[in-house]
Order: structure tokens, then sequence, then C-alpha cells
């Protein structure tokens, strides 16, 4: 890192670098998601009832609740810290529950379970706010594909562990744990190098650049979910071909290399033709004034830097003067207590839940649900979700971004259509005919990829980038509280009263009507949602106006210089 700091021109390659380390740091830490795979695991050797089991799966997700330090941490420490922090408690975490899996120790109570289910799950929160802030910030003009792309493989993640293990180690819950714990210590070790927060771009120009960069990025991870989705029909794979699909799969995430590398040696053909034109100013130039353009080519960044600062200075000065006499509106910096202090904030925070806790609920009941429909093996319903949910995530990253830039189109619209598609997945999966979870899987798959990638830019275009990893944080307790309400209290209940008591403690129930009742509660919760987001897309219609004028008066100006 030290190395390429000293070459100004290798800027741009430093920043996709580690652009490129997030996205793999996003590629491993949806292990939130995984729980289906292991739970009938735990179920078994623990002996739990559902409602236990899924109060398993809330411990987890109540790790998030946590993920308010992460956002306080985000404005004090910095990027590598937080990053080592998340690995080491999902190595602590996950480890754990290897070791307990595996049978290399005796089974934990069922506290101390919820203890380290609960680790495991806060260690994400560390991971994504990390990620998500520093990158946010580096590519402001462009936070609806870069929520995208990182929330996109956050949905592969799931994915990826679930194909892998499948493909090296058939399935076994206890080694897929072991995976769990390892792969993202590794990789926040590699991310901490090289993700740093940097300066945004300036200029029209650098936005353009930044979104061809970002096209590739889009393109590359689109050909991994295909690959993925394509390697999960396959029936009963070879040993040889799964060690094929693994190679071939590491080669596809290493691929956005080829960005930096890209722009690291377009900067050095740069810098190497402007040595060539100042060394024939040499030859007509005398020893002083060299010495003096010399000087000048070196100072003038650090005093463009300087002035930058003043100005930022005095912004802030000026900004702080002008919040003693007022609050602020949405589109400006808020702090929590003003975020929280505002109705639109609510309406979020409420439609969101709506959003992510039906979705959760599906994703930590995936594997009773596909029992109690008659399927053996749920684990490709678990990929499908998965890939389905990138394709949700990565396609509203980008077309969000670009009817705003177009007509000004609020983001909250969108989050109202996923809503409602949503609301019929649910329905579809009740009424449980012949191929209907494949339909409802992909469907949940693509509105919650929905919900969680336009929320993000959304939130920090409403109350700024300033506290913006507190404010996600607060947010992203929706997933606990989701969690809880629709999956621990809702499915929970609903199915034991359902189901059967089995020999040595435990339950099952077989049959659409186990979770008929539980799909209809959710779609009613995901109209509430559509109505709350299209009334947030109607008050924040002027503030996205705003936007727009603003980015096209921009482009007007940036062209009518070029003429």
């Amino acid at each position: 890192m030290g190395f390429l700091e000293s070459f100004p021109t290798s800027f741009a390659a430093t920043k996709w670098l580690g652009f490129v380390t997030a996205v793999w740091v996003q590629a491993i830490s949806g292990n939130n998601y995984t729980f289906s795979n292991y739970s009938d695991a735990l179920k078994t050797l623990m002996n739990l009832t559902q409602l236990e089991l899924n109060n398993l799966s809330v411990a987890k997700d109540v790790g998030k609740a946590f993920g308010l330090l992460a956002g306080l941490a985000s404005d004090r420490l910095p990027t590598p810290v937080i990053l080592l922090i998340g690995s080491i408690e999902g190595l602590i975490g996950y480890g754990t529950q290897w070791l307990v899996v595996s049978r290399r120790i005796q089974p934990l109570s069922y506290w101390q379970m919820c203890i380290f289910l609960c680790l495991g799950g806060n260690s994400t929160t560390w991971m994504n706010t990390a990620v998500l802030v520093t990158c946010i910030r580096n590519f402001r003009r462009n936070r609806g594909p870069v929520s995208g792309i990182l929330k996109g493989y956050v949905g592969l993640s799931t994915a990826i562990f679930t194909d892998v293990c499948a493909a090296l180690f058939a399935d076994d819950p206890a080694k897929f744990l072991m995976m769990l714990a390892v792969i993202p210590f590794a990789v926040c070790l590699t991310a901490i190098v090289f993700l740093r927060e940097t300066p945004p771009a300036a200029t029209i120009e650098e936005e353009k650049e930044e979104t061809k960069y970002f096209n590739v990025f889009n393109v590359v991870a689109v050909i991994v979910a295909v690959y993925l989705l394509a390697y999960g029909f396959i029936p009963n794979p070879s040993h040889v071909l799964s060690l094929v699909f693994s190679v071939t799969l590491l080669a596809l995430l290493a691929s956005p290399l080829a960005v930096p590398v890209y722009a690291f040696i377009r900067s050095w053909n740069f810098n190497r033709f402007k040595n060539q034109a100042d060394v024939e100013r040499q030859i007509q130039e005398p020893l002083l004034r060299e010495e003096k353009t010399h000087e000048d080519i070196q100072e003038k960044p650090a005093e463009e830097g300087e002035t930058a600062v003043v100005e930022q200075s005095q912004a802030v000065e000026e900004k702080k003067a002008v919040e003693i006499k007022r609050r602020p509106v949405i589109g400006e910096d808020h702090t929590i207590f003003e975020a929280l202090s505002t109705f639109d904030f609510w309406i979020l925070f409420v439609s969101f839940l709506c959003g992510v806790g039906t979705g959760l609920a599906v994703m930590n009941n995936m594997g009773q649900i596909g029992l109690a429909l008659g399927y053996a093996d749920v684990s490709l319903f678990v990929s499908m979700t998965s890939i389905w949910g990138f394709f949700g995530r990565i396609v509203s990253g980008t077309v969000s971004e670009y009817y705003l830039k177009k007509a000004g189109t609020p983001r909250p619209l969108w989050n109202a259509a996923s809503q409602i598609l949503m609301a019929v997945g649910y329905i579809l999966m009740a009424v449980a005919l012949p191929g209907s979870l494949y339909i409802g899987s992909i469907v949940v798959g693509i509105c919650y990829g929905v919900r969680l990638a336009v929320t993000v830019p959304t939130a920090s275009e409403l109350f700024g980038l300033k506290y913006f990893g507190l404010i996600y944080n607060i947010l992203i307790l929706n997933l606990p509280l989701g969690s809880f309400l629709f999956s621990g209290l809702l499915a929970g209940f609903l199915y034991d009263a359902e189901a059967t008591p089995t020999p040595g403690g435990g339950n099952t129930c077989v049959g659409a009507h186990c979770y008929r009742l539980v799909f209809f509660i959710m779609a009613i919760a995901c109209v509430i949602g559509f109505g709350l987001d299209v009334l947030l897309g109607i008050r924040t219609k002027k503030i996205y106006s705003k936007i727009y004028t603003s980015r096209r008066s921009k482009k007007l100006a940036a062209a009518s210089n070029l003429q």
C-alpha cells in the first residue's frame, strides 16, 4: 500500500483495489443467511422444537442489534480496525458452532449457543459497516451502483458457501461451519491492507469513468450469479466436476482485479508521456526554471488539497452556525437524534421492517418449509433465494440510479414495487401449487434484494453521509426485530400449533397447512409496507427533484466548458 501511495498517478488504482477487496468481503459476509444449511443438524443434536430452533435463528439476528456499536465506531475508528473486530468475532462465533456440530466438544447449553450465534451475527455488522460506509463515501456520485454491487455480493455469498460446500464436502454441516469461520477471517485480513477512505470524484469526467468501471463489476457479478445458478441445477455432479467448479468460481471472484490493474496501467502510461514532455521542455529551459516547474507539479496537489480543506472547514463552520438557528431538512446531514425525530425516518424504518422481516422468516425457515412441502433437499431453494436476491440487489441499485439521474424518480418507489410483488410471492407459497415454492423463492429473493439495495442509498440521500454509519445500523435493527416477530414468534408458534411431537423430543409437520397462515399474514404486512413506501416517495419527491436538477446543471456546465 505504501508503494502504491508513493505514486500520485496510481491513486485511482488503489481506490479501485480497495473496492475489489470490499466486494470480496461482501461475498463472504452473508453467512447470516445460511442458517438453513445447518439448522437441521442443530435441531437434531440438541433435540429442539421448531420454536426453540427459530429462537436460535433470532439470537443470530439479534447480533445485528449490536451493530449500533459498529455504527458508532465507523465515525471514530479507521476501516481496518472495524474489519479486524468483525473478522475475530466471526472466527469465535462460527468456530464454536463448528466445534459443537462436529462433536469435537460436548453440546453447549441453549443459552450458550445463543451467545455464540449472536457473536457470529454481530460479526457481519462490522464488516458491512466498514465496507458500505467507506465505499459510499468514496463513490458518493454513484451510490446506487455501489450499494447494488456490494449488497448483491452479500446475496451471492449464501450460494457461494452452499455450492462450494456441496461441491467439496458433500453438504457436511460441520465443514460448512468451518468455512463460515475461516474464510471470512482470511478475506477480511486482505481488505485490511487495501480498503481506505479516499476523496470522491470531483468532476463529471471522473463520474463517467466510475460508471464505466461499475458496469464491468456488474457484468462480472452477473456472470458469477448465472454460473452459480447453472451449477445448482446439475444433478449429482462428479468429484472432478465439483473441483473444476470451485476453481473456476475462485477465478471469477478474482477477475475484478482487472479493473485496478487497468487503472494502474492507464495512469502509468499517462505519467510516462507526461514525463517525456517534461524532458523535452528541459532542453530549452534553464535549470532554475526546471526546478520550479518540478516543484509546482509536486506542490500543486498539496496546495489544492489545502484550499479544499480550508473551504471545507469554512463550509462546516457555516453549516454549524446555520444549524444553531434551524433543524436540518431532509437531504441535509442529520445527527442520529435529528433523524429519529423525523416522520420520514420512521416511515422508512417500518416499511423496511415489513420487507426484510418477512424475507428473513422465509430464509430462516426454508429448511422446514421445504420438508413440509415434501422436498428432501432444500439446498437448491436456499441457493435460488440467494442468487435471485443478488439480481434484485444489483439491478435495483443500477436502475434506481439511472432513473434518478434521468428523471429524478424517488428511490422509495422502487421499494414500493418490490413490496407488492413480495406479497404476491407469499400468496403463491401459501396456495402451495406444484412448483410454487420455486416461483415463491425466486420472487421473495428478488424483492428482498431490492429492499436491501435501495434502502442504503435512500438513507444516505435523505439524512446525509456524516452519520451514515450509525443511521444505517439503526435501520439494520429491523433484521433482528423482523426475525423475532415473523420468524421467532409468528412462524414458530403457528408451525408448532400444526406439528406433531416426535419420539425423543422435538416435533415435525408435513403438508401445505404448516405455513399457510404464516404466508398470508406476511403478505398483509407487505401490503402495509407498500403503502408506506408510496407515502415516503410522495414526501421525498422534492428532494429527489433537487438532486436531479443539481446533477443536470453540472452536466450542462461541463458540456459548455468543453465547447
